[in-house]
């Protein structure tokens, strides 16, 4: 297990940093422009970090609709951004380039971020269209980049998609680990916000028990205990915005309270 080398704790917490639409997006402001959205994410960082997570990963959650080839702008924009913020962060950090693993590790080469999250394998009906995946490109990629250090997070549950193949979830993780050797699977549910199911969480888990295996939505404080009892931590967002609503600011008190719960479990 290299979670705790890493990320400092056994079972932890990834919160997301969700940036606003970036130049490019359609619903970017551009009467705001970069600044405002920086700001935000300045806030948002600083009510996680206060709040306890044990990492932050920063992604361009609100560039709906997403691309699998994003433009060059995107990672400009959001390297600009963080690297705004790198004085001021205390955790680990990584990036998630929605949806484009090349651009993800690109990122992560310019702001040394120490993982990516991604769809890195399989081929899916997705609302974004017929959704492929090159992971020999794109490990070859990574290394060209001088990212190979960097850890990858395969979602192999993806949101608002669905596999091709008729193939059971455990097969599609023993196979994801034999041919690709990923840092660690991630367990999603339909959207960001979405509960993962608990039963296909523990099937990954039990497929394949010594990879690393978070589950990637729907963490709640109702539902925590029950998650990090199978997985091996996870990866929340929505829950942590004001009145747990995915558009909102993040809220310290939420974040606050859900850690103390995790900390107790820990």
């Amino acid at each position: 297990m290299w979670i705790k080398e890493v990320l400092g704790v056994e079972k932890p917490v990834i919160a997301m940093c969700h940036l606003l639409p970036l130049p490019g997006d359609p619903d970017y402001d551009k009467v705001k422009g970069m600044t405002h959205v920086a700001e935000r994410a300045r806030r948002d960082l600083q009510a996680l970090q206060d709040g306890g997570v044990d990492a932050v990963m920063f992604s361009n959650e609100f560039s709906l609709p997403y691309l699998t080839r994003v433009k060059p702008v995107t990672i400009a924009a959001m390297a600009r951004v963080i690297g705004e913020l790198m004085p001021m962060i205390r955790i680990p950090y990584g990036v998630d380039v929605l949806w484009d693993p090349c651009k993800s590790f690109d990122l992560a080469a310019a702001v040394d971020a120490r993982f990516v999250r991604e769809i890195f394998t399989g081929v899916y009906a997705s609302d974004f269209g017929l959704w492929n995946t090159d992971y020999g490109e794109t490990i070859r990629h990574k290394h060209s980049v001088g990212a190979g250090g960097v850890r990858a997070l395969f979602n192999i549950v993806p949101e608002a998609a669905k596999y091709l193949a008729d193939r059971e979830i455990e097969s599609i993780a023993r196979s994801t680990v034999f041919n690709n050797r990923p840092d660690a699977l991630c367990v999603s549910g339909l959207t960001a916000g979405a509960p993962a199911d608990t039963q296909i969480l523990r099937r990954v888990k039990q497929a394949v028990p010594d990879t690393v295996v978070f589950v990637n939505t729907g963490v709640t404080l109702d539902n925590v205990e029950e998650q990090l009892a199978v997985a091996d931590g996870c990866v929340t967002g929505t829950f942590f915005k004001r009145d747990g609503q995915f558009y909102n600011e993040v809220d310290e008190e939420r974040v606050h309270r859900f850690m103390e719960k995790v900390k107790n479990f820990r």
